[in-house]
């Protein structure tokens, strides 16, 4: 009996190792295909083709008209509750201003400080702090917060 059971045990060994091997064969395709399928979620089958990149000109078109569309519905869902509508396009440049936290208004007039420190090592004129932060802010696209 005990001779049995060391034969029973590396043939079912053996078996499970050759199974195994087989199963991981053909698995390559099967794990390629993991989230893809009908039933799954941005496969990319549900995107159109003609789609504009992220951060090109026509992405940055189509996501203001996406905008303003989405305004003008909140707007017209605030005439029904029977309040005034906001202006659109105001709203629309307040959503597509980027805006300024202090941290980093802070971390803009701290190197504006220290390059007028570098300028009065040079022997030339400091720059005015709060002249250069905000000329830096605006090149940031936001006003100053």
């Amino acid at each position: 009996m005990q001779a049995a059971f060391g034969i029973v045990l590396f043939v079912v060994v053996a078996g499970a190792a050759v199974i195994a091997l087989v199963t991981f064969a053909g698995a390559g395709k099967a794990y390629s295909e993991i989230g893809r399928g009908g039933l799954s979620l941005r496969d990319g089958s549900d995107r159109p083709l003609n789609e504009p990149r992220g951060g090109s000109a026509a992405a940055s078109a189509e996501r203001t008209e996406e905008l303003r569309q989405l305004l003008e519905a909140r707007n017209r869902a605030r005439v029904r509750n029977g309040k005034e509508p906001l202006d659109v396009e105001t709203e629309l440049a307040t959503l597509l201003s980027p805006v300024i936290d202090p941290a980093l208004e802070g971390e803009i007039r701290d190197l504006v400080i220290a390059r007028n420190a570098r300028r009065a090592r040079q022997g030339k004129e400091p720059l005015d702090v709060e002249a250069e932060v905000a000329r830096q802010v605006a090149e940031l696209g936001a006003p100053p917060v």
